[in-house]
């Protein structure tokens, strides 16, 4: 019995570590070419979600990045203070706060958009297993969504 918790307890039975090691291996592969334009990761996943659309709340985009506001927050004030972003109170509700893109915010996505086929090039994986482990990896952020609701 011991021995059965012994190989359940080893770290190459678990899930959660390649998933984490994976992870964090992909997020390395931006940094050369995210530092280039000044930005962090985190900083650019947020502007991705402002390029798709502009005028979101911060809670739309805590929504979409799966992150808390105290997390999101200081990553918009950096951004703010960088030049890329401004934040309006929402005329109908002014306890909303919503984030647009600045000239500069605009400019600096031409700038990024040869960033996802740098690090898909880095990525040794085919099309085919690309999209497929993407499908997978939404499938399970689908099924922890509804687990967590």
């Amino acid at each position: 019995m011991e021995r059965q918790y012994r190989e359940k307890m080893k770290l190459s039975n678990q899930m959660c570590f390649p998933l984490y090691a994976a992870a964090r291996s992909v997020t390395n592969l931006y940094t050369p070419y995210l530092s280039e334009l000044g930005l962090t990761y985190t900083q650019y996943i947020v502007l991705l979600v402002l390029w798709e659309k502009d005028g979101v709340t911060v809670g739309e985009i805590c929504e979409r990045l799966m992150l808390d506001n105290g997390t999101v927050s200081p990553l918009l004030k950096k951004l703010r203070n960088a030049g890329y972003i401004e934040k309006k109170r929402n005329q109908d509700d002014d306890r909303v706060v919503n984030i647009y893109l600045t000239e500069e915010g605009r400019k600096l996505q031409e700038r990024a958009s040869e960033v996802p086929e740098k690090v898909a090039d880095c990525l040794n994986l085919s099309p085919e297993k690309a999209e497929e482990l993407y499908i997978l990896l939404y499938e399970l952020l689908g099924n922890n969504k509804e687990r967590n609701k």
